[in-house]
């Protein structure tokens, strides 16, 4: 019975580094891209031979990062539309609800295209990808959005939109709490700009009067 105790103690200790290093490594890489693996494990406060039983060098880490970016935004955007939502409002809160997952993960995006190539992070980015796809064919059919281009490449264009944008904020170009980038994807996609606007505050104000019951 001691020796079982034993065993799951370090295996929840053995969970908890991870995470902590994990989130760490967020952090720290968000503050300095060039951060070694020796100073994401004394920020963690674990030993170094702890951080590399876990991930056993950048890439390693990196990908854990990447997958684990990938698991969040399958999550997001997962719930698909409201019931009786137009395709505006559907993407202005797709791209709300991106929001807090792309400023999460901006800095990631960047070193995940230098050190683990552009075709991770497209896979990545492939669940919003295709969700943003969904929404795009119907606000096609509906009229509301500019159908010169396929969903799938109209979508692939407001994705890479939104991750420059994303970057910029990185950068400290632009400062935005989402909104901005919400009402460029929409103008992006063929709304006037008046309405995009508008569009957005309303998709902003329902989902935070909506906030309150999720968490109950």
């Amino acid at each position: 019975m001691r020796a079982r105790f034993g065993r799951g103690l370090r295996r929840r200790n053995s969970r908890s580094n991870r995470a902590r290093i994990l989130a760490t490594a967020r952090e720290e890489l968000g503050r300095n891209p060039d951060v070694t693996l020796e100073e994401v494990a004394r920020a963690a406060g674990v030993v170094r031979r702890t951080l590399f039983g876990h991930f056993p060098g950048r890439a390693a880490l990196l990908e854990a990062l990447a997958e684990e970016a990938a698991e969040t935004l399958r999550n997001t955007v997962g719930a698909g539309p409201e019931s009786g939502e137009s395709a505006e409002q559907a993407l202005a809160r797709f791209v709300l609800r991106m929001w807090p997952v792309g400023d999460r993960y901006r800095m990631l995006l960047a070193l995940t295209r230098r050190d683990l190539g552009s075709e991770r992070v497209a896979e990545v980015l492939a669940p919003a990808r295709e969700a943003a796809t969904g929404i795009l064919e119907r606000g096609q059919r509906d009229g509301v959005f500019h159908s010169h281009l396929p969903p799938a490449v109209q979508s692939a264009g407001l994705m890479a939109l939104i991750v420059a944008l994303v970057e910029s904020v990185n950068t400290g170009a632009l400062e935005d709490d989402g909104h901005r980038i919400a009402t460029a994807t929409l103008i992006a996609a063929g709304v006037p700009e008046d309405r995009a606007s508008a569009v957005v505050e309303e998709a902003a104000s329902a989902m935070a009067t909506a906030l309150p019951a999720h968490g109950t």
